[in-house]
């Protein structure tokens, strides 16, 4: 079957390999079936070798949803009776960790700062100091609205200082740059299957501390659903989710996690760095600017500025752009007009200087004088 190549340049979901794809077409199953059980386990283990966990410390819980549903697993099952959740938000996706304890009504403390910026270290202790019942500290790895990668190796050794788990939303990061849960001084980390594996939406998956887990048991029930110790306990007693899993999806992923090994994750990282880098030399030659530091990016994303020029319209340049094969996305960031370019999915070098092509020729046709 030949299927369309598109390239994906937004943050998630990913481009896929046809393999990847392929692999849905399955015979139909039903997921209770001890087969099904057995590849979910094998995945739950390849999932923790992803985040260089230790198999006799950590494991891999599984979830049917978008990445969002981990952020609501992990503050609403991983938060003490009486205790309070530190934020340390400087983006978008933070933020929406600040809207779950909101929702649920949990204790916490909102630390943040500029979207434009890396977390203050000290001023993340001062709180610590300040605040003993405080029990978890979150942050996101890689700020996908802004591109921005935070220091978690350092906020994870300050959280452990003070006795606190750490969690990490590592959506838009793990499989993609370097990521040790260990060295890192991560408890628990997240991601779903469309991003860094460049598997289908549908499939997330939060690794961590399984003691932690397990403890977690004794904590108030807040969700039935979204319950990190109710679907651990299920998949230990029976192999399987609690609820129906998203079977096609996790037959895709299984594919995804076979080709990230085949391919090895040096090569993998090394692949998205380059196209990285051949998006700022795209946009360098096209004059356009981007608003984070270079020495802050992640080497995924890249937050570009709207051109000062009247004519410029990013619904135009979007669509002809989405005509010829090329998806870009809009910014978030509240203050200031950008777009995203990703680094993202199963794309090369030589599908960012085709984009940065049509991108030019967008901007002729629309007359934008992006050089001025």
């Amino acid at each position: 079957m030949k299927i369309e190549r598109k390239i994906l340049l937004n943050p998630g979901p990913a481009t896929t390999t046809d393999t990847v794809k392929m692999a849905q077409v399955v015979p139909d199953i039903c997921p209770r079936e001890k087969e099904f059980a057995g590849m979910m386990k094998l995945l739950r283990e390849d999932l923790v070798k992803v985040a260089h966990g230790v198999p006799s410390k950590h494991t891999a819980v599984l979830f049917c949803g978008s990445g969002t549903i981990n952020i609501d697993i992990c503050l609403n099952s991983l938060l003490p009776e009486n205790k309070k959740a530190l934020i340390v938000n400087n983006g978008a996706y933070s933020s929406r960790a600040v809207e779950v304890c909101q929702y649920y009504g949990l204790p916490h403390i909102d630390l943040k700062s500029s979207v434009y910026e890396l977390p203050d270290l000290h001023h993340i202790e001062d709180v610590l100091k300040a605040n003993s019942d405080i029990a978890l500290v979150y942050t996101t790895h890689h700020e996908t609205g802004t591109g921005l990668l935070n220091p978690i190796r350092e906020i994870g050794a300050i959280a452990h200082k003070y006795g606190c788990t750490f969690v990490v939303d590592t959506t838009s990061s793990l499989g993609m740059i370097p990521f040790d849960i260990e060295k890192d001084n991560v408890d628990f980390c997240m991601a779903s299957a469309q991003k860094g594996l460049m598997a289908m939406t549908g499939l997330s998956f939060i690794i961590g501390n399984e003691e932690f887990i397990r403890k977690s048991k004794d904590y108030p029930k807040r969700s039935y659903y979204c319950n990190l110790y109710m679907q651990y306990d299920c998949f230990e007693k029976t192999g399987e989710m609690h609820f129906t899993p998203p079977v096609q999806t996790i037959y895709a992923t299984r594919q995804a996690l076979d080709e990230y090994f085949a391919m090895g994750e040096e090569a993998k990282f090394a692949r998205h760095k380059r196209v990285f880098e051949a998006i700022h030399k795209g946009l360098a030659e096209l004059g356009l600017k981007n608003v984070i530091k270079r020495e802050w990016q992640s080497g995924l994303v890249v937050s570009v500025s709207y051109p000062d020029d009247p004519n410029w319209d990013f619904e135009k340049i979007h669509d002809y752009c989405y005509e010829r094969g090329f998806t870009i996305y809009p910014g978030k960031i509240s203050t200031t007009n950008t777009f995203r370019l990703c680094a993202l999915g199963d794309i090369d070098v030589e599908d960012i200087e085709c984009f940065f092509e049509v991108l030019g020729e967008a901007m002729e046709v629309y007359k934008i004088n992006i050089l001025s």
